[in-house]
């Protein structure tokens, strides 16, 4: 069943949100730049604007203007946005994002997405125990890879792309990897790893620089995975009682993975940032979004040595995203029909250059005739 959705509003809440942004116990700092974390002059001001003047009310009904949807897909409620292309023969595009993300990170992507040639239909669904689709009640009950491909025929599309950055790029590897008959195209900004086949080339220069870089990337970034792969419900706790650990913890991902040259508000506005807050809080989802981590590292069957998505692919690699993946790595589990490197860029593209990420679907739409 699908049926159109509205974003709830219940004043109590934010009262209490409020009550809580006014009562704070600040930690000290040592430190007035971010090499320890979030710097606190930039979570004090963040705070200051969620607090006093973000107004929720507002956003909420631009952000109803949105066509939201909710659908039940065996049994699980799941929240998504569907927009039509505005020209005849639209591609159905199936577009997924990553963590600590939500739809807002596509409001300036999909009108690039419907319009142009060829125009794509385009369903933004958001992850179970994310935002407004249901939260689990068991580790492991939802695998969206097997979800979405569902959602898409309720909506009537037998074949569509798949595109996904961060998480949403490994969901596109695990679709095309299982309904390889319906994916028509992938385009993936990471390539998902998985074990070296028997009699395998062995790794090129390339590919040992990049697991180098990558090995140094968990060294240094990696801490928030180490937490949330292993002791996400320890962290839940802190950051759904507390707006101000939410945003710090959320805002530091942001700055560290975008193309912003250290100043975090100059790619994402005070507004945008307290509207992905804003619906963590209110939906109370960090804690079930962050068990995602464990899922994936503890439950989930890792990708077999022999995978390998049949689907042509574009894979993307942006410069200022975690790791680069060198072609060759990605054409041992994808057949890479374009491999590039923008010019600009980080971890969310569809939010920090919207026209080049458009392209570069468009692009791979129309090597497969659409």
């Amino acid at each position: 069943m699908i049926t159109p959705f509205q974003i709830p509003y219940d004043p109590e809440q934010l009262e209490d949100l409020g009550q809580r942004l006014r009562r704070i116990r600040w930690a000290d700092a040592v430190t007035d730049d971010w090499a320890m974390g979030t710097e606190r002059g930039f979570l004090e001001r963040l705070v200051a604007f969620w607090r006093d003047e973000y107004d929720w009310a507002a956003r909420r009904e631009a952000l109803n203007e949105l066509p939201h949807f909710r659908a039940t897909v065996d049994g699980r409620g799941l929240h998504f946005l569907h927009f039509h292309g505005e020209k005849s023969g639209p591609v159905p595009l199936l577009l997924m994002n990553g963590w600590p993300s939500s739809f807002v990170e596509y409001l300036r992507l999909w009108p690039f997405l419907v319009r142009g040639a060829p125009a794509f239909d385009v369903v933004i669904p958001t992850m179970p125990g994310f935002g407004y689709s249901d939260r689990p009640r068991r580790p492991y009950e939802a695998e969206p890879a097997d979800l979405y491909p569902k959602l898409m025929s309720m909506l009537g599309y037998r074949q569509f792309m798949v595109a996904g950055t961060d998480i949403g790029a490994g969901l596109a590897t695990r679709i095309a990897l299982g309904s390889p008959e319906r994916v028509l195209a992938a385009h993936v900004s990471s390539v998902a790893p998985k074990p070296f086949a028997p009699g395998a080339a062995p790794p090129t220069q390339a590919e040992i620089d990049y697991d180098a870089r990558l090995a140094a990337w968990v060294r240094e970034e990696g801490g928030y995975q180490a937490i949330q792969s292993t002791r996400p419900q320890t962290l839940a706790y802190g950051l759904s009682d507390s707006p101000v650990g939410l945003a710090a913890w959320i805002v530091e991902k942001l700055r560290a993975w975008s193309d912003c040259d250290g100043d975090v508000a100059s790619v994402w506005p005070m507004e945008t940032l307290a509207d992905t807050l804003t619906i963590y809080w209110t939906t109370n989802t960090i804690g079930s979004s962050i068990r995602y981590y464990y899922e994936a590292a503890k439950l989930r069957p890792p990708l077999s040595a022999d995978a390998f998505v049949s689907a042509p692919t574009a894979v993307a690699m942006w410069p200022h995203d975690l790791a680069l993946a060198p072609r060759e790595r990605a054409e041992r589990l994808y057949d890479v029909r374009s491999y590039t490197v923008f010019p600009r860029g980080g971890h969310f593209p569809a939010w920090e250059t919207p026209e080049l990420y458009a392209e570069d679907l468009r692009r791979i739409a129309r090597a497969i005739g659409g």
